[in-house]
């Protein structure tokens, strides 16, 4: 958060000069810069900017506002909703005061980082003079800013200058464009009489034009080839008919076909994000039919003893099989790292599971962390989703939330239609696991004497994991599914 205190004279250049020459070194810069925001017109008050709610931030857009002038505010209040590029999130103010003035209303669009969006005071009685107060009394947009600068310096050279732009100097300086539209220029005429239009039709006898007629043949497109450039008979009968005007793709004068649906900072950040993942990283995809019959009654032991303090999801131990399967096939829970500008390019391979699992927000896709997952119990995991994705869906994780991560996991098993799908890796990570609806399968039972004795039904999902060809070879992501299918299908180790 930017803070600007307004309540003094403007200082001059010279003596901003000297204080950035003589001022001791304890002073720091952003004292210079608070000293040059000074305004005498109103009450000594601070300007709150747009706050940076997370690193890749630039901009954001304003929700709710949770406080209205007038209203006093305390270190933890939440000041504004501001939905980031990741989430909607509340912006929490950490001083003491009232607030004076809303700069940017509910629904602002892109306002960027350090931009004022309101004014603070410390003395309630001061509230009333800011009604009139505006964005460029708090200095003004930063976008705005370098717009003027960029007109006021292609200017200011002309201004300056001792010579007029078009006097053909070295010194002279450069011509300013004219943003006026071209002069209208007079057509030219060639002094013939004016045709009229059955004098410019060319010459084409009766029967011939008749035949055109019916035929829809344009007489102007027709190539005569009697006396004169005459059209015959013959050439009209030579000749294609026109094309039929295309179809109106739908009603003229009724509702409206389609609709543009704005697309949100998040959206944005997720289309830009998941395209760069797909191109850049060399993903390939590796499937695998695992029976869940012994997890499901596990599940179902496991929820039945609990007497009401957790309810444990097929999804509790697809986590905890992840982060099995990851400690041992390392390579699986690693990211590819390019470090400075020297070229440097390292795989780092994490020392601990973090699972990032997908969540459908109303907003878009959200990817909260379920941290440490080995040193974590199956009823602790439960517990952790059960709060991350609540508060993903409402817009209040916080950055630390859902940033990083080690391997991810997405899981559409609720949906029946679902038997498979693959998944986009979430990058720097290199492994991302997708899983299917849970379905009841035939297989060949087998008798005594070693013979098919019909089938028993084994309930069975698909799990198809996405790799970064990079970083997971394709035998070592093999060999990672392999060990997800085998804990899996023996789900009491993930007890130990």
């Amino acid at each position: 958060m930017e803070i600007q205190q307004e309540n003094t004279r403007p200082l001059s250049p010279c003596a901003i000069l000297c204080l950035e020459m003589y001022a001791p070194p304890f002073l720091p810069k952003y004292a210079l810069k608070i000293l040059t925001y000074h305004h005498l017109a109103f009450p000594s008050h601070t300007v709150i900017s747009m706050p940076a709610l997370s690193p890749t931030m630039t901009s954001g857009n304003i929700g709710t506002w949770q406080k209205n002038p007038g209203d006093s505010l305390a270190p933890g209040d939440v000041l504004v909703e501001i939905e980031t590029d990741k989430a909607q999130m509340d912006f929490e103010f950490q001083e003491d005061g009232v607030l004076a003035k809303i700069l940017k209303d509910s629904g602002a669009k892109d306002v960027a980082v350090g931009n004022p969006i309101a004014v603070m005071v410390e003395d309630a009685g001061d509230v009333e003079a800011f009604a009139d107060f505006t964005m460029e009394d708090a200095g003004g947009e930063k976008g705005a800013e370098k717009k003027e600068e960029g007109k006021k310096d292609s200017g200011a050279e002309a201004v300056e200058s001792s010579e007029p732009p078009d006097s053909g100097s070295k010194t002279a300086p450069p011509k300013e464009e004219s943003s006026s539209a071209p002069a209208a220029q007079e057509s030219e005429s060639t002094g013939e009489r004016l045709q009229t239009s059955l004098e410019r039709e060319p010459g084409i006898s009766p029967a011939a034009k008749k035949l055109a007629l019916e035929k829809g043949v344009p007489v102007s497109q027709i190539k005569g080839s009697g006396p004169g450039g005459r059209v015959t008979k013959q050439d009209v009968e030579k000749s294609k008919p026109a094309a039929p005007a295309a179809a109106s793709a739908g009603p003229t004068g009724g509702a409206p076909t389609y609709e543009d649906i704005p697309a949100t900072s998040m959206r944005k950040t997720i289309a830009s994000r998941l395209t760069q993942s797909f191109t850049q990283n060399p993903h390939y995809f590796v499937a695998s039919s695992v029976s869940v019959t012994k997890l499901m009654k596990l599940r179902a032991a496991l929820n039945a003893s609990a007497d009401g303090k957790y309810k444990l999801s097929v999804n509790d131990f697809l986590i905890k099989a992840v982060a099995v399967a990851a400690k041992k096939v390392p390579a699986a829970n690693s990211s590819w790292r390019e470090e400075g500008s020297g070229g440097n390019v390292v795989i780092r391979q994490h020392n601990t599971v973090d699972v990032s699992v997908a969540v459908a927000t109303p907003v878009g896709l959200m990817t909260p962390i379920v941290k440490n997952v080995m040193n974590s119990g199956l009823e602790s995991i439960s517990a952790s989703i059960k709060d991350l994705g609540k508060r993903a869906r409402d817009g209040k994780l916080k950055p630390e939330e859902y940033q990083g991560g080690t391997i991810t996991i997405s899981n559409m098993g609720m949906n029946d239609a679902i038997d498979r799908f693959t998944a986009v890796i979430n990058p720097p990570q290199a492994t991302i696991v997708a899983v299917g609806a849970v379905k009841k399968v035939a297989i060949p039972k087998e008798g005594e004497d070693g013979l098919e004795a019909g089938v028993e039904w084994d309930e069975q999902i698909v799990l198809t994991a996405s790799f970064d060809h990079k970083v997971v070879d394709g035998a070592v992501g093999g060999e990672y599914m392999r060990e997800l299918k085998a804990v899996i299908e023996n789900p009491l180790g993930l007890m130990l």
